[in-house]
């Protein structure tokens, strides 16, 4: 069976993309948040970015063709960008470290 055959990874990458696109819309409202607001915006990213590395990482252990093909094809999207799937990644836990700051 394949990376992206298998019930488990079809779940989370479902659950993900929807999760990352409520992120991204609920986001659009961040400086409306109270604080508390801001603080479960913050920790759904957190958990969210936690849940995505860990697939990043499953995908890296993978034998399978598809998931090394698909991290491939993102760090050639984000070398266009000039960064590392590791940079971006870090960059967006100090945006968040950053924004906790903010509300303390």
């Amino acid at each position: 069976m394949g990376f992206f055959e298998s019930d488990i990874v079809q779940n989370e990458v479902k659950n993900l993309m929807e999760d990352y696109q409520a992120l991204v819309n609920l986001g659009s409202s961040y400086g409306k948040f109270d604080r508390e607001g801001k603080k479960i915006y913050i920790d759904k990213m957190e958990n969210f970015m936690d849940r995505y590395k860990i697939l990043l990482k499953r995908c890296e252990l993978s034998e399978d063709f598809m998931a090394k093909m698909t991290l491939e094809q993102m760090k050639t999207q984000l070398t266009q960008f000039g960064i590392t799937p590791e940079q971006m990644l870090g960059q967006m836990f100090i945006t968040l470290e950053r924004m906790k700051s903010e509300i303390n």
